[in-house]
């Protein structure tokens, strides 16, 4: 690589590090934070689902902006936004504080992940970007997997308040490397914000979830569950109209054309939905009922972090060689048999015999299926559309693993007490088994795909 590659791959990684990393680094923080400042288990939903909700809702958006205004400027913002919203989380008062300080935190982290992604793309090609992606994938999954150890030495050692200053550092590192990269941004004449778009799709992400996570305490006969489900659902609709209908969208449905590209978001939905779903209910299962302290229970997932760092990059080039398909199938089944295996997990939770060989598979179906999973969708689209293609297929992970955090009370019935987590275990499984099935459906290697055509 360049001088330039290597500060480019340098600064993706840190600025979506920065997103993933808050993501999930809360996660393992949620007793504390109800013992702290009071609320059950709508409340610990509601301290996820903020983050993911803006997040989700203006990634979209932020395409647009670093099309208007340059990528690195959209990047430097993040940043800073991400910088501030985080203190404010850490001096939060109450719960309510918080969730409003994770939404600003959700706003500023849609800035960050497709502007970095979206360089990866304009600065490298075939396998050399195969192998980019991979590296990112590698450090940005493991940001995500490791903030629950993280979070849990902050908790156990100091507080969970300081959980929210863990990405300082990053920050600061990202907005210094920024600066030696010198780019000049490029901005695209004649982008359009579409607001009203904007507020369409985080009326229509934001609202089903309100619904889904509050009917456990008011009841789905509940004129505030039931309608705000409905307006959400009406919302949704008239944002994917709006699209098919303005001259700028903000997501446009041509893409889902594409075959690679459509198919690749649907097994992303199932894929991350099990990711959210069954790090969420093992963490707060793990300290709840099995006793764990934040520390250990965050240490559970070490071993995904490590298999992510060693394997990530090394089968991106493997994916970029060969083609993605094989990886997308087999990594989501592996995924799916290592949940299957955690099935096993019994209230006195035994780690080495229980927790540790699902883990395991876990990972290694996890460095399986991200990198290809990445290359699959954006190098079956053109360049130029690299970073509204990132975007979207962020928003669809994002408000995947939201959906699924917030159908939890749906799917444990119970809460999560012993049986209630065997229900979340068993669906954590059944998604990724799920994404690997439409992964060998829907998608074609590259050759494949210019067979195909030639058919045609």
């Amino acid at each position: 690589m360049t001088r330039e590659q290597r500060l480019v791959l340098a600064i993706a990684i840190l600025a979506s590090f920065v997103a993933f990393l808050d993501g999930s680094v809360v996660t393992v923080a949620l007793p504390a934070i109800k013992e702290d400042l009071g609320g059950g288990l709508a409340t610990q939903q509601w301290v996820v689902d903020a983050y993911l909700i803006t997040l989700g809702g203006l990634i979209l958006v932020a395409g647009s902006l670093s099309d208007l205004y340059g990528r690195i400027k959209v990047i430097r913002w993040g940043l800073i936004g991400f910088g501030v919203a985080s203190v404010l989380c850490a001096v939060a008062p109450t719960p309510e504080f918080l969730v409003v300080a994770r939404a600003l935190q959700g706003i500023a982290g849609a800035m960050l992940v497709p502007s970095s992604l979206a360089m990866i793309m304009s600065s490298f090609r075939d396998v050399a970007q195969a192998k980019a992606i991979g590296a990112w994938t590698a450090w940005t999954s493991a940001a995500f997997i490791a903030g629950p150890l993280v979070g849990g030495i902050f908790v156990d050692l100091l507080s969970w308040r300081l959980v929210f200053a863990i990405n300082v550092v990053p920050i600061a590192i990202t907005l210094w490397l920024l600066v030696r990269l010198g780019h000049t941004d490029v901005r695209k004449e004649g982008v359009r914000i579409d607001f009203l778009g904007a507020v369409l799709a985080t009326i229509g992400i934001g609202a089903p979830v309100f619904a889904l996570i509050e009917q456990g305490n008011l009841g789905w006969q509940n004129p505030a569950i039931w309608a705000t489900m409905a307006v959400g659902i009406l919302s949704f609709a008239a944002f994917l109209w709006r699209q098919h209908t303005i001259r700028d969208p903000m997501m446009p449905l041509s893409l889902f054309h594409v075959r690679n590209f459509s198919w690749g978001n649907v097994a992303t939905t199932f894929i991350y939905a099990g990711i959210s779903l069954g790090n969420f209910a093992l963490m707060v299962f793990l300290q709840e009922t099995g006793g764990y302290p934040a520390t250990l229970a965050g240490l559970a997932l070490m071993p995904v972090e490590i298999i992510l760092i060693l394997l990530s990059s090394y089968i991106g080039g493997l994916g970029g060689k060969y083609g993605p398909r094989l990886f997308m199938t087999v990594g989501p089944l592996v995924m799916g048999i290592g949940f299957i295996v955690l099935l096993t997990i019994t209230p006195d939770v035994n780690y080495l015999t229980q927790v540790l060989p699902g883990v395991v598979l876990f990972g290694l179906g996890l460095a399986i299926t991200v990198a290809p999973l990445t290359s699959a969708i954006l190098g079956s689209i053109d360049p130029s559309q690299s970073g509204i293609g990132s975007a979207i297929n962020n928003a669809v992970a994002r408000v995947a693993g939201l959906v699924a955090i917030a159908f939890l009370g749906v799917i444990t019935i119970t809460g999560l007490d012993p049986a209630g987590f065997r229900r979340a275990m068993i669906t954590t499984a059944a998604l990724f088994i799920l994404g690997g099935v439409v992964s060998f459906i829907g998608i074609r290697n590259p050759i494949k795909q210019r067979a195909d055509a030639a058919h045609e």
